[in-house]
């Protein structure tokens, strides 16, 4: 996979990062997305929830660079010409959880029948990353399905490099009309603004709004 070198003293973003990556400047934001038309058009096409959701979030990463944008394993910042999915499964049996990545796709379908063979391959290892080896080019989504929220934090270290953006979804819930999703969104200063989070919110919402397009073209 690409990566694109930023040549950091000629960036736009230079005076920004440099002060944010010395403050270590991280924030969160939590947004409910409408999903009422998203859900309805996965049931229409009997597709699982968690894939399609999983699918949203990485068109959202993957439609702006400066959700593309960290350190490489050389220590060079840049941005990956795509990003792929690393998520989680839960194991019902020990009440812990796996962390797996699936590439993604064009093609929805093609990556619901992807993700379907991971989880049936990797569920239930007892592993907190088994399937291996991890690709650079991937960022973080794990779901909170048990519980609804309003507001979710997570704090990493990481030698204070870890860039990318972090998503955590948790329970949906019925509102009048609407089905409601909570997303919250982790984001470094470095990189990205509340304008950033605010494009990947209207992003995510777009998508889903757009959902019956991407995935009728694909079934």
């Amino acid at each position: 996979m690409i990566f694109n070198k930023i040549d950091r003293k000629n960036w736009q973003r230079h005076e920004y990062f440099e002060h944010y990556m010395t403050q270590q400047t991280t924030f969160s934001m939590t947004s409910e997305i409408d999903i009422s038309i998203f859900y309805k058009n996965i049931k229409d096409h009997n597709f699982k929830f968690y894939p399609a959701f999983i699918y949203l979030v990485t068109k959202a990463i993957n439609s702006n660079i400066a959700f593309r944008t960290c350190f490489n394993s050389q220590g060079e910042l840049g941005y990956w010409e795509k990003l792929n999915p690393s998520y989680t499964i839960f194991n019902e049996e020990t009440k812990t959880f796996s962390s797996i990545w699936t590439e993604t796709s064009d093609n929805f379908s093609q990556f619901h029948q992807d993700y379907e063979s991971d989880v049936t391959n990797y569920n239930g290892r007892l592993r907190l990353f088994p399937k291996s080896p991890i690709p650079e080019n991937i960022f973080h989504i794990s779901m909170i399905p048990w519980c609804s929220f309003t507001g979710f934090n997570l704090n990493i270290h990481n030698e204070n490099k870890y860039l990318l953006p972090i998503i955590t979804a948790g329970k949906f819930v019925r509102k009048e009309n609407a089905i409601c999703l909570p997303v919250s969104l982790q984001m470094h200063h470095a990189v990205c603004d509340g304008y950033h989070a605010s494009l990947f919110m209207n992003y995510l919402q777009s998508f889903a709004d757009e959902s019956y397009g991407w995935l009728n073209m694909t079934h």
